[in-house]
């Protein structure tokens, strides 16, 4: 429970601004779409913090080796600060045109610039956020990173609501009460990474250890996690030659896969800490016996929420816009969505337990297929002219059976062998 909670609180805070936001007008949610989806791509990117991190030091604990457990968590947070630095300055230089190539409706463009301009300086907080989360889970702590998350949930929704209303910024009050509150949980991160690592005799100065095993594995997770966010900007931009209602109801889809992503990828990010601490101890049979568990386990949960989000659909919509062109548009979207959540179940937790088991060199070039079938079947949609709510429904169906099917069918195969199975400290 503490992973999943941890989890469910990041979207939540998209949740929460799609809400907040959706009620100003399709063309301001549509430009969040574009910015937000901007934003999040650069995270994602950099994603590969926790995912290297997290297994890193949960094979280090289970060797014996605290204090290089704690070692390697800090590198990970100082990386994340001054690559949170990088992205956002880069972002800043480039936001302009990186919004003309999503939509040419301006309405949909100073909504989308307003929010990335502003959402862009919680980057560094939120990369160290990313980092020491990693190095909490694999010291086998979940309940802090749930606590911290949860708090800032809390806090972002009441800071947006002032910022957006009262205070009458709209959707850049948005960005910015996200931005401040990223902040604020990397601080809170920061206070306790200090104190266990002063209480191992750690040095906090900046470093990156031994970089051999560390810079190859970010490498492949960045190249991994590069054809993940591709998919996800096709998705966006797709839905932007579709029509500014269907951008807009994509943001409301979204917010909805992100949670329910988010909530399925809790058994993957704890299979990541027990896969790492199990293959550190040498346990290589009780890996495989809990890979095929946690699957089990992912389809009976992916079931169950893909039945809630399908019974909810005619009226999920209306938590987040009051625009009828809209509305009209998300139930199709949420329906066609729903169909795959078992299958996203499945995907989720073999990433996890592959990523546990410092798999990224295979994970990294198996990433490629199902961008290709995405990007066909994308590109046969955008050609055929259609739109409305047959638009984003056959959009949905072409990301779950073009894109996750093809990734579900390379994961499936590379857990059935034995190759990712190795034993030791890494």
């Amino acid at each position: 429970m503490p992973a999943l909670g941890a989890l469910v609180a990041q979207p939540l805070f998209v949740l929460t601004d799609t809400a907040m936001v959706g009620h100003l007008g399709e063309e301001v949610l549509a430009g969040m779409s574009i910015g937000s989806t901007i934003v999040t791509t650069a995270v994602g990117l950099s994603i590969f913090l926790a995912y290297v991190t997290t297994p890193l030091v949960a094979r280090r604990l289970g060797a014996g080796d605290r204090a290089g457990a704690i070692r390697a968590g800090i590198d990970g947070m100082w990386l994340g600060l001054g690559l949170g630095v990088a992205l956002l300055l880069v972002g800043l230089a480039v936001a302009f045109p990186l919004v003309g190539a999503f939509t040419s409706s301006p309405g949909a463009a100073a909504a989308a610039r307003a929010y990335l301009t502003v959402s862009l300086w919680g980057l560094p907080g939120m990369l160290v956020v990313i980092a020491a989360t990693g190095l909490l889970r694999g010291l086998q702590n979940t309940r802090v990173p749930l606590v911290i998350a949860v708090t800032g949930a809390v806090v972002n929704a009441g800071l947006n609501f002032v910022f957006i209303y009262p205070m009458g910024m709209g959707v850049a009050g948005s960005a910015l009460g996200t931005a401040v509150t990223e902040t604020l949980m990397a601080a809170a991160f920061v206070v306790i990474a200090v104190r266990a690592a002063r209480a191992a005799g750690v040095s906090l100065r900046p470093g990156i250890g031994d970089p051999r095993q560390a810079l190859s594995a970010s490498a492949f997770m960045l190249l991994r996690t590069l054809t993940l966010r591709a998919s996800m900007l096709l998705l966006v931009w797709t839905a932007g030659r579709l029509g500014v209602p269907e951008l807009a109801a994509l943001q409301i889809t979204l917010a909805v896969f992100n949670l329910l992503a988010f909530a399925l990828d809790a058994l993957a990010i704890a299979a990541q800490a027990m896969v790492g601490h199990d293959l550190g101890a040498g346990e290589r049979d009780s890996v495989r016996s809990l890979t095929w568990l946690l699957v089990r386990w992912g389809l009976v949960l992916g079931l169950a929420l893909g039945l809630v989000i399908a019974a909810l659909s005619p009226v999920l919509g209306r938590l987040f816009a009051s625009d009828a062109g809209v509305l009209s548009v998300v139930p199709a979207g949420l329906l066609a969505m729903a169909v795959f959540v078992p299958l996203y179940a499945v995907v989720f937790v073999l990433d996890g337990v592959l990523i546990g088991a410092g798999d990224a060199r295979y994970l990294a070039w198996a990433g490629f297929a199902p961008l290709a079938a995405f990007a066909l079947l994308a590109w046969w949609l955008v050609a055929a002219g259609v739109s409305g709510a047959w638009g984003i429904a056959w959009l949905w169906i072409a990301y779950g059976g073009g894109n996750m099917a093809v990734r579900a069918a390379t994961l499936v195969l590379r857990a059935r062998g034995t190759r990712w199975l190795e034993v030791g400290a890494g």
